[in-house]
């Protein structure tokens, strides 16, 4: 039986809920003000609750603020006479699930707890989930360089201080920032990730700060941007040497005066949020050109990151390889492979332009076109940049022509994608198609970045 707390200071209110909520079988605890609250919180197991906004002593949104920070995964929903557009938005951005005017309809509670519990029950399975694939998103390697990144990561995590990641494309930034997230003081809060190179800078702004209602043509209500949705966790800002000046400088705004401002608005908002940036860019060669600010590289780089390429660690080559084939062959619901040793020599003397996301692909591909219980028996073979990719594999397939067709364009786009850092703007601009068409293309085929789609 799933436990309710209801929280008001109006006893006909909570005995109203407690006989609504006992109707449907729901075990009811009430209280009527915030420490009470808290205390059956810390005492008892409860699956959401329900509370008031305006009560005596400390107020709804208060203790909304302290329930969040003692139990962030429980759902609250908030109950209010008084009612405005403001505290609905401060309620929901403190974490609370939804906003209820009072009289309160009946199925309208029901409705809402029930959404709420089926999203906290579904948010239990996500986390089940990822912590059964959590070596999926480690940082894997046994050379000294990768040892020294790792040492990095565990001595800066723990701190509040800004890092700057820097290093080719399919390297692995974006798993450098997220386990810096998961061993800081905020890895119970967002980790929200922003990628500055797919965005056109014309929309920037209105996606890192938020914009009003009618601020601009379409924008038609009022819209919550990274800052604010990263608030009390972390915001990685990928791919930062793309970010146009304009955004740097309110960027940099953000960052010492701990407040944004969205577009069309006027009054500055608080916001507590760890930045984290990554960038496959010279930002000091980007400075000289006057294509990046000296300031917010200097505010950025309070602790610098460097990930090798793949090519200057070729002694994890094994390591990954092993992980990844591990990993395909289980999402594909077949035997683990194994690599011949002949396979995986070739494997490791490879340059990998792409690092490490071009390897795993590249095994993805081998897996998929191939038959055995063994990768590798001569057939595959490094071809320009290409592992085992070539025109005599498709037709070796039993394709129709469509599909052949089909698979060829695929894999087409997927190398352009990969040569441009997945900057979708690049690579409709090299395909000479517009960025609509490569959009519509790539979600036809499945094509997105790896892990990309996970987070939001």
């Amino acid at each position: 039986m799933r436990t309710i707390l209801v929280v008001d200071d109006e006893k006909a209110i909570r005995d109203s809920l407690r006989m609504i909520l006992e109707y449907e079988k729901y075990e009811v605890e009430s209280a009527e003000n915030g420490d009470q609250a808290l205390s059956k919180l810390d005492r008892l197991a409860v699956d959401a609750a329900l509370l008031d906004v305006k009560m005596a002593g400390m107020d709804g949104l208060e203790v909304l603020q302290k329930i969040k920070h003692r139990h962030p995964t429980l759902p609250v929903i908030m109950i209010s006479g008084h009612g405005t557009i403001e505290t609905a938005v401060e309620a929901t951005k403190l974490g609370a699930f939804d906003f209820l005017p009072k009289p309160l309809d009946r199925d309208k509670v029901l409705v809402t707890l029930r959404n709420a519990l089926r999203e906290a029950h579904l948010a239990e399975e996500v986390e089940k989930l990822e912590e059964s694939v959590e070596g999926k998103r480690k940082i894997l390697g046994a050379s000294s360089k990768i040892k020294e990144v790792l040492s990095i990561i565990d001595r800066v995590a723990p701190t509040e201080v800004r890092v700057l990641i820097t290093g080719e494309n399919g390297t692995g930034k974006e798993l450098v920032a997220r386990a810096i997230h998961k061993q800081s003081k905020r890895a119970n809060k967002p980790f929200i990730e922003v990628n500055c190179a797919a965005i056109p800078a014309e929309l920037i702004e209105s996606e890192l700060f938020g914009h009003e209602k009618g601020s601009f043509t379409g924008a038609t209500n009022q819209r919550i941007g990274k800052f604010e949705r990263a608030d009390g966790g972390t915001l990685f800002l990928d791919e930062i040497g793309d970010m146009s000046l304009q955004a740097q400088a309110k960027v940099l705004r953000a960052l010492e005066e701990g407040k944004i401002e969205r577009v069309g608005g006027n009054k500055l908002i608080p916001v507590d949020v760890r930045v984290l940036a990554a960038t496959n860019k010279n930002l000091e060669s980007e400075i000289e050109k006057t294509h990046f600010r000296a300031d917010l590289y200097h505010r950025l780089r309070v602790i610098p990151i460097n990930v090798v390429p793949l090519r200057e660690r070729r002694e994890d080559v094994p390591v990954l390889v092993k992980a990844f084939v591990r990993e395909i062959c289980e999402k594909m619901g077949i035997p683990v492979r194994e690599i011949s040793d002949d396979t995986m020599k070739r494997l490791t003397n490879h340059n990998w332009p792409g690092n490490v996301r071009e390897l795993r692909n590249t095994l993805e591909r081998l897996i998929i076109l191939g038959n055995d219980a063994v990768v590798g028996d001569g057939s595959d073979r490094l071809e320009g940049q290409e592992v085992g990719s070539n025109s005599d594999e498709l037709l070796s397939l039993s394709l129709t022509f469509q599909e052949f067709k089909d698979r060829a364009e695929a894999a087409y786009i997927k190398r352009q994608l990969e040569r441009n850092g997945w900057n979708v703007s690049k690579t409709a601009e090299a395909l000479d198609i517009q960025r609509s068409h490569l959009y519509t293309k790539m979600k036809r085929y499945g094509l997105a970045k790896e892990g990309e789609g996970e987070e939001e």
